[in-house]
């Protein structure tokens, strides 16, 4: 069998092939329009640490690569409060940051702490948050009641700045909203990041005016968060990645960086069943209304 090529057949063939380039070029200009459309923002992260040192601006760049506009940078204890200063110097169009102490840094020296916290929450620097705070009682109890008295002071100071608080809750939800009920009337917000309750306690803590902080674990094959804010809605939702943990599907397992809120992002589309952009826009319209990020 013999194959006779005309030179009207591969007139064709380069035309079909200038057709399809043309038609590429078109699909790729348009989803550099929709990536310019989507804009997120990472509620919770710690791109400050020494995990970046690095290849800090790298991270930064692929984040804003993908839409994310800007990443809230939650402080942990002293220890972390000028490396965070100096993250957010560096990029202050960015960042914005968080001041609080974090309960797993609640030790005998809590009350030195606290102290240095306070001063550093109103020492001048622009806080958006009092955070990241709350009860961790999942490796130790020893300073349970400890970290009950840190975290009622800092609800006190946010209460009296009038800014919202981000809650770390860990294993201990129960004792967090016995904490949260002695404040009842007064004008509480803020957020359950990396929210690990259940249907019960999501209800409760939309009910209170919380919102629900997500990240990579709602993309693991094990867990069940998407059936339990399923029915909460995505009013109630923030975009979060905690980086540099809880990396999302498919990078789990690896250091975690906000342009990963695409993946996170993706399955809250799934899971609310609506597309990408409406996802974007109400989880940004959320975090834009309870921090204030002028």
């Amino acid at each position: 069998m013999y194959f006779i090529v005309t030179i009207t057949s591969i007139v064709s063939i380069n035309s079909q092939f200038t057709t399809l380039n043309s038609q590429l070029s078109i699909l790729n200009s348009q989803l550099l329009t929709l990536n310019s459309q989507l804009k997120m923002i990472d509620t919770h992260s710690h791109i400050y640490g020494s995990e970046y040192d690095e290849d800090r601006a790298d991270v930064i760049a692929r984040a804003i690569e993908v839409g994310v506009e800007k990443v809230l940078l939650a402080n942990v204890d002293t220890s972390t409060i000028n490396e965070m200063l100096i993250c957010h110097n560096q990029y202050p169009d960015f960042t914005k940051m968080a001041m609080g102490l974090h309960p797993t840094s609640v030790k005998e020296d809590w009350q030195t702490e606290l102290r240095n916290i306070e001063d550093a929450l109103r020492a001048g620097n622009k806080y958006v948050s009092v955070g990241e705070i709350g009860l961790d009682l999942y490796w130790d109890k020893t300073f349970a009641s400890e970290q009950e008295k840190v975290l009622e002071q800092q609800l006190d100071w946010a209460i009296s700045l009038n800014l919202p608080v981000i809650l770390h809750i860990r294993k201990a939800h129960a004792e967090t909203f016995k904490v949260l009920s002695k404040f009842k009337g007064k004008p509480l917000r803020g957020v359950f990041h990396c929210f690990g309750g259940g249907v019960e306690e999501a209800k409760k803590a939309v009910d209170m005016g919380f919102l629900l902080g997500i990240g990579g674990v709602v993309t693991y094959k094990n867990s069940n968060l998407g059936e339990i804010i399923e029915p909460i809605g995505i009013n109630h939702i923030l975009l979060e990645t905690d980086a540099p943990y809880l990396s999302p599907v498919p990078n789990r397992g690896k250091r975690n960086e906000p342009a990963n809120l695409v993946y996170v992002r993706d399955r809250l589309s799934s899971i609310f069943q609506i597309n990408s952009q409406k996802v974007d826009e109400i989880t940004t319209k959320n975090a834009r209304e309870l921090f204030d990020f002028s």
